[in-house]
């Protein structure tokens, strides 16, 4: 069940710090995860996705204009899925890159780019921004807050706002849901 890839493709973008304030995405220490879940009849026999979705590159900036922007690589992405075989393993990830889903060969990258960060209490931020994905761009929003140096937080983006369609078998009998949450840790370069 390849849905749990749709947090992964766009256009090709370089990312390049603009002013001194911006801090380069330390990308080995970073994490992002994309959770699809299961739904229909018989879904008591079908798995959950785990993706892991490693940032390619990117930066944040936290003491001038405050905004974010990261760019993965649909290639890069990798499913997790720990209960199930190496070969069915294989081929979720297989469908999860085809042209059903992310279709790598077509669309590189994926990107987001904030464009408002707004407080909302002691070390937590509202994040609104454009994520692109599938060749498709849409606004997602985040509650982010900062923990140990780290920027954590979790959005639910929909499949098919980004012309993704949900991967379904038997009939709708086995589907992955619409919604997919990601979750992730971002953390700046230095700290």
């Amino acid at each position: 069940m390849r849905a749990g890839v749709v947090l992964l493709l766009a256009v090709p973008w370089t990312l390049t710090p603009a002013l001194a304030e911006q801090q380069t995405i330390d990308a080995e220490r970073s994490t992002v995860r994309i959770h699809a879940f299961k739904a229909g009849l018989f879904s008591a026999f079908a798995h959950d996705h785990v993706v892991a979705a490693p940032i390619a590159e990117g930066w944040i900036d936290t003491t001038g204009t405050l905004g974010v922007e990261l760019r993965f690589s649909a290639a890069d992405l990798r499913v997790l899925d720990p209960g199930l075989s190496p070969g069915k393993r294989a081929e979720v990830q297989k469908t999860m890159e085809g042209p059903e889903v992310l279709d790598v060969a077509r669309h590189r990258d994926v990107l987001f780019r904030s464009a408002s960060v707004d407080p909302a209490g002691e070390n937590r931020w509202a994040v609104e921004g454009t994520l692109t994905l599938h060749g498709e761009a849409r606004p997602v929003r985040a509650q982010v807050r900062l923990e140990d140096g780290r920027y954590r937080g979790t959005v639910t983006i929909r499949q098919r706002e980004f012309k993704i369609t949900p991967v379904s078998l038997l009939g709708g009998a086995v589907r992955v849901k619409d919604e997919v949450r990601v979750e992730f840790e971002i953390v700046p370069t230095g700290s």
